[in-house]
């Protein structure tokens, strides 16, 4: 297999060039969101410098603490988005989320490292770059998840007090709505992996075939995280969901809906 190709500087400067066709279609269509992409870009690109160092100096000096730090720093930021996104949300019912996100993401991330690739947790070449993928889909998931369980419940909050005063129990009452946002939360992972190999080529394929890693072996890997993340996806929303659709009952039988 061939090496991979280097990117110099004024190569990989160039890319940024396709941001004017952006902006062109911006502007074109009104769209006034000009600052926020080229706000993004620059912390994208920050970032991930960043990042680059930091693993870069992770790899070279290989230690289980600096993993374990880099896991952590993580994981954190992860729950922290997810929860900035999701206002109003009573502190035990974040607490839920919290802890759906990290045990969801670190438990299928030991049992796809140490079960499936067979090497150890504490390898920052595997355990991290996979880690990311695991981990931010599931943020993603959860927040998706949060999103459509609030919306409706504030859009059926009618329907939601009749029922109550019907003489209803709340958890047949919110249920239906849990399974819809779970199912919200899965919906773009599972129409990823319909496409995948026909419509798309997934990132972390295309990134080991241009490495040199051999199409079936980087096919094999893919297969292997999506499945992986689709797992994680589903526990995350799903413990979030369950865990924390329970502290919105009060020991009257009541529903605090989100916000209140």
């Amino acid at each position: 297999m061939r090496e991979v190709v280097q990117l110099g500087i004024y190569q990989f400067s160039a890319v940024y060039l396709l941001l004017i066709v952006v902006l062109a279609i911006m502007k074109r269509s009104k769209i006034n969101q000009t600052k926020l992409l080229i706000v993004a870009s620059f912390r994208m690109t920050v970032q991930l410098v960043l990042a680059g160092l930091v693993l870069t100096y992770i790899f070279e000096n290989r230690h289980p603490l600096f993993t374990a730090l880099y896991l952590t720093a993580m994981i954190a930021f992860s729950i922290k988005r997810t929860l900035g996104k999701s206002p109003g949300l009573n502190k035990r019912f974040k607490l839920a989320v919290a802890a759906s996100i990290a045990l969801s993401g670190l438990s299928v991330l030991v049992f796809f490292v140490t079960g499936i690739v067979g090497q150890n947790i504490a390898n920052p070449q595997y355990t991290i770059p996979l880690a990311g993928m695991i981990v931010g889909n599931a943020m993603t998931g959860v927040t998706l998840a949060l999103k459509a369980f609030s919306d409706s419940l504030k859009s059926q909050r009618a329907k939601i007090d009749s029922l109550l005063n019907l003489g209803a129990s709340p958890d047949k009452i919110l249920l239906p709505y849990v399974n819809n946002a779970l199912e919200t939360a899965l919906l773009p992972t599972m129409n990823g992996m319909v496409g995948m190999g026909i419509v798309s080529l997934p990132g972390m394929m295309t990134g080991q075939i241009l490495s040199g890693t051999l199409p079936t072996t980087a096919i094999m890997y893919q297969i292997a995280i999506m499945i992986a993340i689709c797992t994680t996806v589903c526990l995350a929303a799903f413990c979030s969901l369950h865990f924390g659709y329970k502290t919105l009952i009060n020991k009257r039988n009541q529903i605090k809906l989100i916000g209140d």
